[in-house]
Order: C-alpha cells, then sequence, then structure tokens
C-alpha cells in the first residue's frame, strides 16, 4: 500500500486506489488487496432535497471514485460513504461536541440503519457499485457517558456521532447487517466488485 502523492510502479491497468481519507476503509481494504494507494477525494457532499439515503450514498461513492479518476488514468478506483439514517434523515457527522451529544440521544434507547455503499470505477470509466443495509441498536445511553464520549473526539469525525469499533461497541445490544458495513467498508459487497473485475484472489 502506498500513500497519496506516491505513484504505484509500471502504471499498469490493474493498478488500484482507495479515494478516502478514512484511517477505517484503509485498514479494512487491506483485508482484501496488498497493493494500493490512498488518495482522498474531495466532492461537495451535501444530499439532494428529494435524494433518498440509499441514492445519495451510492451517489457519493461514485463521485469519490470518479473525483480521482480523472485525475489519475489507467487505475481502478474504490470510492466509498457511510450515512447513519434515523426516522429517514441521514444524521451526518457532528461538528462539535454540542452535535455530538445530540446525536447520541436521538439514538439512546433505539434502533437505526446504517447505510454503507462502494463504487469501482474502471480505467474505461465503467462503473460497478454495491450497498450494504444494516440495522444498528443503541441501548438507553447514560447522559454522563454521552458527554464524557462527545469529549473524547472519537465521534467527531463519524457518521451518526459514534465509532462501533471504538467505546460506542459498550452500548450497542443489537447488528443486524454487515459490522465492517457499519464501521466504514462493506467487505464483503466490495470483496465481490473487486473478485468481478480481477482485483482480488481468495
Amino acid at each position: 500500500m502506498t500513500e497519496s502523492g506516491q505513484e504505484n510502479s509500471g502504471g499498469d491497468s490493474r493498478s488500484l486506489v482507495l479515494a478516502s481519507a478514512s484511517p477505517r476503509r484503509r485498514e479494512l481494504l487491506a483485508i482484501l488487496v496488498a497493493d494500493f494507494e490512498v488518495r482522498p477525494a474531495a466532492i461537495d457532499e451535501r444530499q439532494g432535497d428529494a435524494e433518498s439515503p440509499e441514492d445519495y450514498v451510492l451517489r457519493l461513492a461514485v463521485e469519490k471514485a470518479r473525483a480521482i479518476t480523472g485525475t489519475s488514468p489507467g487505475t481502478w478506483v474504490i470510492g466509498s460513504d457511510t450515512e447513519v439514517v434515523l426516522e429517514g434523515l441521514c444524521l451526518g457527522k457532528p461538528g462539535d461536541e454540542a452535535q455530538a451529544c445530540a446525536m447520541l440521544r436521538s439514538l439512546s434507547g433505539r434502533s437505526h440503519t446504517v447505510y454503507s455503499s462502494a463504487a469501482l470505477v474502471a480505467p474505461d470509466l465503467s462503473t460497478k457499485t454495491a450497498l450494504s443495509v444494516s440495522e444498528v441498536r443503541f441501548e438507553v445511553l447514560p447522559e454522563d457517558w454521552i458527554c464524557r464520549y462527545a469529549a473524547s473526539g472519537e465521534p467527531l469525525d463519524k457518521a451518526g456521532g459514534y465509532a462501533i469499533q471504538g467505546r460506542a461497541a459498550a452500548w450497542i445490544s443489537n447488528l443486524e447487517g454487515s459490522y465492517s458495513g457499519v464501521v466504514g467498508l462493506p467487505l464483503f459487497e466490495t470483496a465481490n466488485l473487486l473478485r468481478d473485475a480481477g482485483l482480488m484472489r481468495d
């Protein structure tokens, strides 16, 4: 694996790029393939007024991948997006501690949906996508825990204001779906895309 700004030797059509700055996605993709570059994509991530959560996460995954494809001819690019959805609304990422606390209070004692997408864009710009949908339930969260967790900084760059692989796991009573999808990259769906493209061998 190489970091952003470094080139793979040869530049052949088998080279793979992850269009994400997320260390969680980088770690997950490394489970599937050993050699890839990391090049974060900068796009407008605002949700359309009438856009469903499913359409939203799939569109962002595609746009992230295509943004990098345009600057890296001859490469395969993976884009991904993850959204926490409560009562049909995407919560996004909290901008500060107060927003993190508000999100966690809204999730407390309830189930919510996590949509996690992957898009693979080929050198010829053909695109395939996959979507994972998971249900996550939090037990009732004590107010003092919410405040401490928000103050820790862990929720601030996470969809829905929590990391299932972090301290929040102690309060998640049920998960139906893909753990890796909730973390940030659905491995089963991503592996299928890579296999179909000949980019991964089991």
